[in-house]
């Protein structure tokens, strides 16, 4: 009896070409496998040849589409999707133009702290809009407290940085200067030779300070934001104030320093809180601890307006009447604090970032840093007025 014919049967994808798998089946039904075969991934010279174009042809229609006309680029690309040609290796592009097409944000606090805390959404909003402009993309390099993974910033693929507010101790810090690419910092450290975006702190916080001084304001506490990276969630000596290694803490606290020690206040006297942390709940926290202890202040000067709106859920927990009672302040002008009626220090967080990228991306234009300060704004809002008097004794507790 003659043996019965193998019936073959393969199967192929035709839309990419590749033969995927091929097999005999016997009388039986069972399958003998043969090796798969797959075809070469199209290529730019392969597609080049296809097109019968050079290879620059091809390069030009994804890089240089300018370089084209809009027929031969259309048929280019769609001759790459019938071959299956994935564009040009990011990867190679890189190398041969030591472009990465991305801008490095580092932020020394948890990723989330960028989607979370208000300024910092403000700020990473304008960064993001510039690098629209420019048609480059946005890197988010984090370095969470407490942990040193310089890893993060040495391996990150971007063509410059932009560093918000770290102190000046901060190894990813140092890691980034290290790095031969240009740099921009948002608001601190301050490094020489280095461009700069930022507020003039001083002279906001003393316009500040002059408004209450000017109300009649004499026992003030003021609750502050990180001064250094080891966690400090309590008072704080003169020393450590003296010594921040954010400085715009520091300067902060220097300028309430001067304007109401002008006013005969002696700051040595003036209890300072600090909170490692910044949330709402901290703020409520810090007011709680300096209130427990001082309750004769009239005024909680707070260095930021999350502080400040956790110092005014303190006050309506203990029954203090606002600003009767006790005046709250902040600095930021950021949404929640307006729609509270915050006095407070308006600064452009959203035009902070969108300058900051732009100095960045302009860097190779100039010669020498650049250092640009943002204007800010006293807004007096319902939370500030003129201290209790004999006549207008303390209530709640």
């Amino acid at each position: 009896m003659a043996e019965p014919l193998l019936i073959t049967q393969r199967i192929e994808t035709l839309t990419t070409g590749v033969s995927l798998l091929e097999n005999d089946l016997n009388r039986y039904g069972l399958r003998m496998s043969r090796p798969i075969r797959t075809r070469r991934q199209a290529t730019l010279a392969s597609l080049a040849a296809e097109l019968g174009v050079s290879r620059t042809t091809v390069s030009n229609a994804y890089n240089r589409p300018d370089q084209l006309s809009p027929e031969l680029r259309r048929r280019v690309l769609e001759t790459a999707r019938r071959l299956g040609y994935p564009g040009p290796d990011p990867v190679a592009r890189s190398l041969r133009t030591r472009k990465a097409g991305a801008v490095g944000l580092l932020l020394t606090e948890n990723l989330s702290y960028a989607f979370r805390d208000p300024a910092a959404v403000g700020v990473l909003e304008g960064l993001a809009l510039a690098c629209e402009d420019a048609g480059v993309g946005l890197h988010l390099v984090p370095a969470s407290p407490g942990r040193e993974d310089l890893a993060a910033v040495h391996r990150a693929g971007v063509d410059g940085f932009v560093v918000y507010s770290v102190p000046d101790d901060d190894p990813h810090l140092a890691a980034v200067l290290e790095r031969p690419v240009p740099t921009v910092i948002i608001d601190q450290p301050r490094i020489e030779g280095i461009d700069r975006v930022g507020p003039d702190d001083a002279a906001a916080v003393t316009q500040l300070a002059d408004h209450l001084v000017a109300l009649g304001h004499r026992q003030i506490g003021v609750l502050c934001m990180r001064l250094a990276r080891e966690r400090n969630d309590d008072f704080v000596t003169a020393e450590r104030q003296s010594s921040a290694h954010f400085h715009v803490q520091r300067t902060r606290l220097e300028s309430l320093a001067t304007a109401f020690s002008t006013a005969g206040v002696d700051w040595a006297n003036v209890p300072v809180v600090e909170r490692f942390d910044h949330t709402v709940d901290d703020g409520a926290s810090a007011a709680r601890q300096l209130l427990d202890a001082y309750p004769q202040v009239t005024a909680l000067v707070c260095t930021s307006d999350i502080l400040a709106l956790g110092a005014l859920a303190e006050a309506e927990r203990r029954g203090l009447r606002v600003p009767l009672d006790l005046t709250v302040t902040g600095f930021d002008g950021i949404s929640e604090a307006e729609r509270s009626g915050l006095t407070t220090v308006h600064q452009p967080v959203l035009e902070k970032g969108k300058v900051a990228g732009r100095l960045l991306l302009g860097s190779a234009e100039r010669i020498g840093p650049k250092i640009i300060t943002l204007p800010t704004d006293l807004r007096v809002g319902r939370t500030s007025a003129p201290p209790r008097t004999v006549e207008e004794p303390w209530f709640g507790g």
